[in-house]
């Protein structure tokens, strides 16, 4: 299938790893230009953006002016951004786990991790919009979580921040809608296996697998074909979606 991504320009943020580092892949593979951001991996991005043909450039999510220099410099090295891919994401101080209360966070922490996912996400959306809004093309994909759908001891605010972007991405796609083939989605990934977390994946994987009809995780590489599809041209009629890719769970 041509999902019409040749030569469009997709930002994949957090793309250095991880599944934002498959779906960088999967939109290379499809000839689009692939801006990959990052954070603490410089080393990691350039790599990638060498082996895909594409541009690594730093982005912070907490970071108002992190998100206006990283578009102008797309704009000025590509003329436009035909795609947002947001993925980064920023976890806090404190990984999830079952130690601890949520009421326990200090409030400068749990602020955090909720002001930066969200405000983010949506204040590189809204520096994206005007471009796309007058080509009259363009999608939205928002990478979420499973843990806003089925809870997860010490992701309170982060699941938080996620389930945001749901709220967001079904308005948005009412006002993109009506000036132009522009579509914004959310693609809601379960426990899946990375490259980063292969040792996680072993030790507690089994409790979602076991759940799942395929009987197994999902890797990175199946999530970003969900998440290239939702972006490509080839998508047509799937907006103010979220779609779970989760094996079923």
């Amino acid at each position: 299938m041509d999902l019409g991504l040749k030569d469009r320009t997709v930002v994949v943020t957090g793309a250095s790893g991880g599944i934002g580092r498959e779906i960088a892949r999967g939109y290379a593979a499809e000839g689009a230009r692939v801006v990959l951001t990052y954070r603490n991996a410089p080393e990691e991005a350039e790599v990638l953006a060498r082996e895909l043909g594409g541009l690594a450039l730093p982005y912070d999510l907490g970071d108002p002016g992190s998100a206006e220099a990283l578009v102008a410099e797309v704009r000025e090295r590509t003329g436009g951004i035909d795609v947002l891919v947001n993925n980064a994401v920023r976890w806090g101080d404190r990984p999830p786990g079952p130690d601890g209360s949520f009421e326990d966070v200090p409030d400068a922490e749990w602020t955090e991790v909720l002001r930066h996912n969200v405000e983010g996400a949506l204040r590189l959306s809204r520096l994206v919009a005007p471009g796309m809004r007058e080509r009259g093309f363009g999608r939205f994909v928002h990478v979420s979580s499973g843990a806003v759908a089925e809870g997860m001891i010490g992701g309170e605010y982060y699941a938080a921040a996620k389930a945001a972007l749901h709220g967001f991405s079904r308005s948005a796609a009412f006002s993109l809608g009506r000036d132009g083939d522009i579509l914004s989605n959310v693609v809601m990934p379960g426990f899946t296996r990375t490259a980063r977390n292969e040792a996680m994946a072993e030790a507690v994987g089994h409790h979602y697998s076991t759940r799942a009809p395929i009987g197994r995780l999902l890797d990175a590489a199946e999530v970003a074909n969900a998440v290239v599809y939702l972006g490509s041209a080839a998508n047509t009629g799937i907006t103010g979606q979220v779609i779970a890719v989760t094996g079923g769970v």
